[in-house]
């Protein structure tokens, strides 16, 4: 065993990985661009506050999952748990409510979240994130959604459906909460012990139980589409009324709820044919009040968030076929010390001429054509005495095998010319 080993619940992600990694990156980047989304990058640490403001003090990642501890300085800070509030501070404090609505933004990083690590879930992870700001439209939503549903759909997923629901306002919300709430007190001796705390504190959340024994009660709860106000309720149906002319196939689930006290609104998941079964590999929603609960002005919002260990799992597990990351398109090998110079400055020039290049560090020219082969470049120089003494070197094609001499002052433009 190594004297040091990582943590648990984190990973290395190593070379042979990253061609997925680097896919999915370049794919969330490419469309949310083309959507009109601009990237925002906020610090991985912020004080401890601001999430117990934004994402709520009863919510399971305040309460257990956060890491949050008092720095050097006295200050209570904490590892980012999720993306959304640091991006609303940064949008108050930056002054982007000036910019023209709606503000769409899109970030890529890490989250950590202390919870018991499982497959495609570690305690340091990686999510990509959007939002869109200052407008109430459920065009906003479907926005969204769509940028969601393209990401996933350009990475090559399957079966891709929405689900989605309402868990309404600050006006119709309080009345419905009271309902659940007497629903489950007259089931208190039926319910975990979750639900006996949830019911209390943060009573959506019985909603998302998982244990067998609080699902007859779930099934027999008051559903929350039966309750919302008008606004919330036409919010919803002009939102379905939008998938359903675009054809997106969407299923109303009444127990989808958010982990995060600021959702208001719409709540939807984006599920996909997943490792052996179908399920969510994005969740989001509208959070009309967050900017206002943080000191902003009253600014409408809405977003999602995607774990990007999941994706990458799919990827893998259905044999996603991904772009190899690029290589050097030139391997030098030398033959000898005396020649080791003259290698060294070829390589320079091959730099400064634009083209990826790297020389072999030690062994026979054997070995070192052999890590030639292993490199992937398209071509490999060889630079020996007799080149040097006729200053040219020996360009070998590792494509075709075909193998040539070619002068040395010369041979970055014989390489473009052989690329066509």
């Amino acid at each position: 065993m190594p004297k040091y080993a990582r943590l648990k619940g984190t990973q290395d992600i190593l070379p042979v990985e990253q061609p997925y990694w680097e896919h999915l990156r370049m794919r969330v980047a490419e469309i949310a661009r083309a959507y009109g989304f601009e990237r925002i990058d906020t610090p991985i640490f912020e004080l401890t506050e601001l999430f117990n403001r934004g994402v709520g003090d009863a919510t399971d990642i305040v309460e257990k999952e956060m890491y949050a501890f008092k720095d050097r300085g006295g200050n209570e800070i904490a590892l980012r748990p999720e993306f959304t509030a640091g991006v609303m501070r940064a949008y108050i404090e930056n002054g982007m409510q000036v910019l023209p609505k709606p503000v769409k933004l899109y970030s890529i990083g890490p989250i950590f979240r202390h919870e018991q690590p499982q497959a495609g879930r570690y305690r340091q992870f990686h999510q990509f994130n959007a939002e869109i700001l200052g407008v109430q439209d459920p065009l906003a939503d479907l926005e969204i959604m769509l940028l969601a549903w393209d990401i996933y759909d350009s990475l090559g997923f399957q079966s891709l459906a929405f689900q989605v629901h309402s868990t309404g306002c600050p006006i119709c919300r309080p009345q419905y909460v009271s309902l659940l709430a007497e629903h489950y007190r007259a089931h208190a001796d039926a319910i975990c012990d979750d639900c006996k705390r949830r019911v209390a504190v943060n009573p959506l959340r019985v909603l998302d139980c998982k244990q067998p024994q609080c699902q007859p009660i779930i099934a027999g709860a008051p559903k929350m589409l039966e309750h919302l106000c008008g606004e919330c309720a036409a919010h919803f149906t002009k939102l379905r009324g939008y998938l359903e002319h675009l054809g997106k196939p969407h299923t109303i689930n009444p127990r989808l709820v958010r982990g995060l006290d600021y959702y208001t609104k719409t709540v939807f998941e984006v599920w996909a044919e997943g490792i052996g079964a179908q399920a969510a590999v994005c969740g989001g929603g509208r959070y009309d009040g967050l900017i206002e609960l943080l000191g902003g002005h009253p600014t409408p919002g809405v977003g999602f968030a995607a774990g990007m260990e999941r994706a990458v799992m799919v990827m893998q597990a259905q044999h996603i076929a991904v772009p190899p990351l690029p290589a050097p398109l030139v391997f030098i090998a030398f033959l000898g010390d005396a020649t080791a110079r003259h290698a060294a400055q070829l390589l320079r020039a091959l730099r400064q001429a634009g083209l990826g290049a790297q020389i072999a560090m030690g062994g026979s020219l054997r070995s070192q054509l052999r890590q030639a082969d292993k490199s992937a470049a398209r071509f490999t120089l060889i630079v020996g005495e007799d080149e040097i003494a006729q200053d040219v070197v020996t360009l070998r094609d590792m494509a075709t095998g075909e193998q040539e001499t070619a002068p040395l002052n010369g041979v970055a433009q014989t390489i473009v010319e052989r690329l066509g």
